[in-house]
C-alpha cells in the first residue's frame, strides 16, 4: 500500500497541476503583453517626430531642454522595455513592477518629444493592462550570478554604439559638413562616456544628440552596476542534508534506475515530496527547469514530488523538461502532468552473468584485448574504499589533463567527482604499462586509462567516466571494459550500464534491409551529425557488448518548447558554453566534475549526452 500521504497527493496532483498549467485566468495574457511590450519598446526607439501636429505646437512653447530630455528618456525607456519584454512573457514579477514604472514616462516621452498622442495612450493602454492582468505576473526570479554584469555590458554595449549611430545620422539637415562615418563612430563613443564629439550641428541638435548619447552610456553603465552589484542568486546546490536524505532514498530503492546515483551531483537542486519517500532533482539553465532519469525513491511516491516540480516550476515560470528518464518513468510523467514524451536513444547495460567473450560476434573484441594484453598492459578493479588517498589523487588529476575538451561535459549520466569518501562504492578500472628500460615515467607513473562506475543499487553499476592517456595504445576503453566485466562477479555486481546511444533505434533500423526512404534519410542525417557528436560511433561502441538496449526518452510540455530544451540541455551537457575561456578565468582549474566525454579506441570523442 502506498503511504497514506503520498496516496492522498497523487489522487489530486493530475488535477492540481493542470490548474497550475491551464488554470481559469487567461494564460495568454502574459505573452500578447509581453509582445506589445516589445512592441512600444521599438516605437519609443524608431518612430519618427511629428513635425506636423498640435502637440508639435504645444511643445515649441516648452524650453529646449526639455525636449532633449524626453528624447533621451524615449530612447532609454525603449530599450529597457525591450529587456523586460522576454521577462514579461515569463510572467516575471520583477519585470512587471519595472514596466508599471516606465511605461508611464515612456508615454511623457512620446508626448513632449515625439508629439505623438497614440504612443502616448498605447503606452497608458498597457500600463493599464499590466495593471489589470497584476495577478499573472508573480513568478520568482531565476538563479543568477555576476556573469550576467558582463554580458549585459558586451551586449547592451554593442546596441548602444548601433543605436548612437542612428541618433547621430537622425539629424542630417542640421549636421555641419559631411563627417565620414569614423568620425560619426567616434562621436558615439565620446558621447556615450558623456562628452562632446567631433561632429557639429546646428538649431539645437546637438543638445538632443548629446542627451540622447549619453543617457544610452548611462544605461550601459548603470543597468551593468546594478547586475554586478546587486544579491546574488547562485544555481541551487544539493546541501549535506538533501544529499543525506537522498543517499537513503537510494540505498532503498536505488536498484530500480541505472541513472539514479547521478542525482547526487552537487550542482543540483531537489525537491521531495511530502512524505519525503520520494525526490526529483533538477537544475535550471536558461529558464528551463531540468530533470534527469526518473525521481528518486519509492514509486508509489513519485506523484507527489513530480507535484512539487511542477509547482516550484510555475512559481519561476520554468518551463518543465525531464531528459532520460525510463519508459515507467515517462509513463508516470505523462500521467501525472500531461507532459508528452519522445523516444530519445537507448541506454546499453550488460548482465554479467552473460557475458563472455567467446564467439564470433565477439571476436573483434577479444582480439584487441589479446593484442593489447601482449603489449605489456595490465588492469586492476577496484573499489573507491580500497584506493589510497595519493593514487586516488593522481587519478583525479590524470582523469582531469586527458580530458578532450576545454569544458567538462555531462549532466544527466556524469556525477562530477571520483574519490569522494562518500563515495567509496564506486568501482575504478585502471590500465597499467611500465616504461621500458631507459624510457622516462609519465607524470602519472604507470597509469595509462581510468574508467569509474557509480553504483546502482548493491547489485550494479554504471559507467560514469572514461578517460585515457593520448599516448597510450588504441583500445584502452575496451580493454578497461571487458576487466569491469570480468571482475563484477567478485564485487557482487550482477548489471552494468555502459554509454547511452542517442536515437539507437533509428540507425539500427536504417541500416537494415528495407528500410523505407524516410527512415534512411533519417539515418544519413544522423550519420552527417556525427562527425561532431559521434551519435554513429557511440552506438557501435556500445554494440561491441551485445548489451540489451533500455529506452529513454525526453518529457516536455509541448512541440515548441523542444528548441528551447535542447539548447538548454546541451548547455547542461556542456555541449554549449557561455563561459568565459579558460584563459580569462581567475584561479586555479577546478576538479573534474562530469565527463560525458569519453574516448573511443581511436581516440575520437565519445558523447555521453541525455
Amino acid at each position: 500500500m502506498p503511504d497514506s500521504q503520498d496516496a492522498e497527493t497523487s489522487g489530486e496532483v493530475p488535477n492540481r497541476i493542470r490548474r497550475l498549467l491551464h488554470g481559469p485566468r487567461p494564460e495568454a495574457m502574459p505573452t500578447v503583453v509581453g509582445t506589445a511590450c516589445m512592441l512600444i519598446g521599438l516605437m519609443d526607439i524608431v518612430f519618427p517626430r511629428l513635425r506636423h501636429s498640435r502637440v508639435h505646437a504645444l511643445a515649441e512653447l516648452l524650453p529646449g531642454a526639455v525636449s532633449s530630455l524626453a528624447a533621451a528618456a524615449s530612447i532609454v525607456v525603449g530599450l529597457l522595455l525591450l529587456m523586460l519584454a522576454h521577462g514579461l512573457k515569463r510572467r516575471k514579477r520583477r519585470a512587471w513592477v519595472a514596466a508599471v514604472a516606465l511605461l508611464p514616462v515612456g508615454a511623457a516621452a512620446q508626448l513632449l518629444y515625439r508629439h505623438s498622442v497614440i504612443g502616448m495612450v498605447l503606452s497608458l493602454v498597457l500600463m493599464g493592462v499590466l495593471i489589470r492582468y497584476r495577478a499573472e505576473f508573480a513568478a520568482l526570479p531565476d538563479p543568477r550570478s555576476r556573469w550576467m554584469a558582463l554580458a549585459n555590458f558586451v551586449g547592451l554595449g554593442a546596441v548602444s554604439v548601433t543605436v548612437g549611430l542612428l541618433i547621430v545620422r537622425s539629424h542630417p539637415d542640421t549636421i555641419e559638413g559631411s563627417p565620414s562615418l569614423s568620425e560619426q563612430l567616434e562621436h558615439v563613443l565620446w558621447g556615450l562616456f558623456g562628452f562632446e564629439g567631433p561632429v557639429a550641428y546646428r538649431h539645437g541638435a546637438d543638445y538632443t544628440v548629446g542627451y540622447s548619447l549619453g543617457a544610452l552610456g548611462l544605461l550601459t553603465v548603470a543597468t551593468t552596476a546594478y547586475l554586478a552589484f546587486r544579491p546574488e542568486h547562485p544555481a541551487a546546490r544539493l546541501t549535506p542534508v538533501d544529499e543525506e536524505r537522498l543517499r537513503e532514498l537510494l540505498a532503498a530503492h536505488g536498484r530500480r534506475d541505472s541513472l539514479g546515483h547521478f542525482a547526487l551531483r552537487r550542482d543540483k537542486a531537489v525537491v521531495f515530496s511530502p512524505s519525503g519517500k520520494a525526490a526529483v532533482c533538477y537544475r535550471v539553465v536558461s529558464g528551463v527547469m531540468l530533470a534527469s532519469g526518473d525521481p528518486v525513491g519509492d514509486v508509489e511516491a513519485w506523484p507527489g514530488a513530480i507535484a512539487r516540480f511542477m509547482e516550484e516550476a510555475r512559481a519561476h515560470s520554468w518551463t518543465p523538461a525531464v531528459m532520460g528518464c525510463s519508459e515507467t518513468g515517462g509513463e508516470v510523467w505523462t500521467r501525472e502532468t500531461g507532459l508528452d514524451a519522445l523516444e530519445l536513444g537507448d541506454e546499453a547495460i550488460v548482465d554479467v552473468a552473460d557475458f563472455t567473450l567467446s564467439g564470433r560476434a565477439m571476436r573483434n573484441v577479444r582480439q584487441m584485448v589479446k593484442r593489447i594484453e601482449r603489449a605489456g598492459y595490465q588492469t586492476r578493479v577496484r573499489r573507491a574504499a580500497d584506493l589510497g588517498p595519493e593514487e586516488l589523487e593522481a587519478i583525479r588529476r590524470a582523469a582531469a589533463d586527458w580530458r578532450g575538451t576545454d569544458t567538462e561535459r555531462g549532466f544527466s549520466m556524469a556525477l562530477g567527482r571520483i574519490g569522494d569518501p562518500a563515495d567509496g562504492d564506486a568501482v575504478i578500472a585502471t590500465a597499467h604499462k611500465a616504461a621500458g628500460e631507459g624510457a622516462e615515467e609519465g607524470p602519472y607513473g604507470d597509469l595509462k586509462a581510468v574508467l569509474h562506475f557509480v553504483p546502482w543499487g548493491s547489485d550494479g553499476m554504471s559507467l560514469e567516466l572514461m578517460r585515457r592517456d593520448r599516448s597510450a595504445d588504441p583500445g584502452m576503453n575496451e580493454l578497461l571494459i571487458v576487466a569491469a566485466l570480468q571482475a563484477a562477479p567478485e564485487l557482487g555486481v550482477e548489471r552494468v550500464s555502459l554509454n547511452f546511444a542517442m536515437f539507437r533505434s533509428a540507425l539500427a533500423r536504417g541500416e537494415k534491409l528495407g528500410a523505407g526512404p524516410v527512415l534512411r534519410g533519417w539515418r544519413a542525417l544522423l550519420v552527417f551529425l556525427s562527425r561532431w557528436f559521434q551519435i554513429e560511433s557511440l552506438y557501435k561502441f556500445n554494440a561491441k557488448f551485445q548489451p540489451r538496449w533500455e529506452p529513454r526518452f525526453v518529457v516536455f510540455r509541448n512541440t515548441r518548447d523542444l528548441p528551447r530544451i535542447g539548447l538548454a540541455a546541451m548547455q547542461a551537457e556542456g555541449f554549449v558554453s557561455l563561459a568565459l575561456p579558460r584563459l580569462l578565468r581567475r584561479g586555479p582549474r577546478p576538479e573534474p566534475r562530469p565527463c560525458a566525454h569519453r574516448e573511443l579506441a581511436d581516440g575520437r570523442g565519445l558523447q555521453q549526452a541525455a
